[in-house]
């Protein structure tokens, strides 16, 4: 059989790291392919690290047909099941998994109900040539509606961090998400830094784990109120005080400030982003 590599599928989960990669190939080298690669027809669906050191070292392999997938989008939630039950996948890469199972369940429930819609409208059926056009959509069963504690609870996180990673993934600069990936920033620290413009993101990123960790703590600071600052603000601005009395701000008043005006900057941005988002679901149809 010709097994056929489909470069969309192969790149759906994040590859291995170098080092994971390595191990393996010692250990298929040492103990052979214990476990079958998994197909559809002819295409491979999980075992693309194995198959590629196999065909290299020709070591032999087995094969064995998945016959309960009916299109891709059950390709990529069987993918997905597989690999949040795998303990190397670290948090951020759960949660990423675990959004795009939802993205995939909530996109066949607004199909089921489109379908309900136009049944009960009394529209026509699909002609031949429609429905082989639609071979490889969703089959129709029933898809349960995944709420955010389902999703954590799947992909074994709490609500919050699947907040956070949901944040990182729709505002974050590639290269902040990728100092995720790599363990240089936290989830918290990262959805912080995803607030800033995707230039000072980039530049933060750049700057490695410690520039970005002292974004993240520019920006906390800058949306703490500066309290301690209004008072002399005011004082000085007393209209009952003469212009000739009244005094400059001093440079941590002026620090403070700046550090406000960063931070309505951010917010700014991130409320921007959000605009967008929203937008871009409304075009789409989503509700």
């Amino acid at each position: 059989m010709d097994i056929i590599v489909n470069e969309e599928l192969k790149a759906y989960i994040d590859p291995l790291t170098p080092d994971e990669h390595d191990a393996l190939e010692r250990s298929l080298l040492a103990e052979g392919c214990r476990d079958a690669l998994v197909l559809w027809g002819n295409v491979l669906v999980d075992g693309h690290n194995r198959y590629g050191i196999c065909s290299r070292h020709g070591i032999p392999f087995q094969t064995v047909q998945n016959t309960r997938f009916q299109s891709m989008e059950d390709v990529h939630l069987w993918m997905i099941e597989q690999h949040l039950g795998r303990r190397s996948v670290s948090d951020f890469q759960r949660g990423v998994l675990a959004l795009r199972k939802r993205a995939i369940v909530e996109a066949r429930r607004r199909a089921e109900q489109e379908q309900l819609r136009r049944e009960s409208e009394g529209e026509a059926a699909p002609s031949a040539a429609q429905g082989q056009a639609d071979a490889d959509s969703p089959p129709w069963e029933p898809a349960p509606k995944l709420s955010k504690a389902d999703l954590a609870r799947e992909a074994k996180l709490s609500a919050s961090q699947v907040t956070l990673i949901e944040k990182i993934s729709a505002h974050a600069a590639q290269e902040v998400i990728e100092a995720v990936k790599a363990g240089e920033i936290s989830l918290s620290a990262a959805a912080v830094v995803a607030s800033l413009p995707e230039e000072e993101q980039r530049a933060a990123a750049q700057g490695g784990r410690s520039e970005l960790k002292e974004a993240a703590k520019r920006v906390r600071e800058s949306r703490r109120k500066p309290r301690a600052a209004v008072e002399p603000m005011a004082d000085a601005n007393d209209a009952t005080q003469p212009s000739s009395m009244q005094t400059m701000p001093d440079e941590g008043e002026v620090e403070t400030l700046r550090q406000r005006v960063a931070s309505l900057t951010a917010e700014n941005q991130a409320l921007r982003m959000e605009l967008d988002a929203l937008r871009a679901r409304l075009n789409a149809g989503e509700p």
